[in-house]
């Protein structure tokens, strides 16, 4: 059984606010972006116009070392390396080669 719940203290926000601030933060942003494109139209330098960046972030995006161990848990997968197919019939190929010369 999943153990994300079990202590209470550290519960997940629920998803429609997490949703919410999520739209907020990407308004917020648009607004911002629409506002210093405006600035550089009416003259100001654009090296002088300050882009906006993110202030807020879901939780799991402050946690590095989360991310390090999620990625570790998910092993290469052959499939999805280029050409595997192709490198697989080589194998196969050459190892009939050997078979022959023995």
């Amino acid at each position: 059984m999943s153990q994300r719940n079990r202590n209470q203290d550290q519960a997940p926000a629920p998803r429609a606010e997490l949703r919410a601030h999520a739209h907020n933060e990407r308004h917020r942003i648009n607004s911002e972006l629409h506002l210093a494109v405006e600035a550089v139209h009416y003259g100001l330098e654009p090296i002088d116009v300050e882009e906006p960046g993110p202030e807020w972030k879901p939780l799991h995006h402050h946690d590095a070392q989360m991310g390090i161990e999620k990625a570790q848990r998910q092993p290469l997968k052959h499939w999805k390396t280029k050409d595997w197919k192709r490198r697989t019939v080589v194998r196969r190929e050459r190892a009939n080669a050997w078979d022959a010369l023995a």
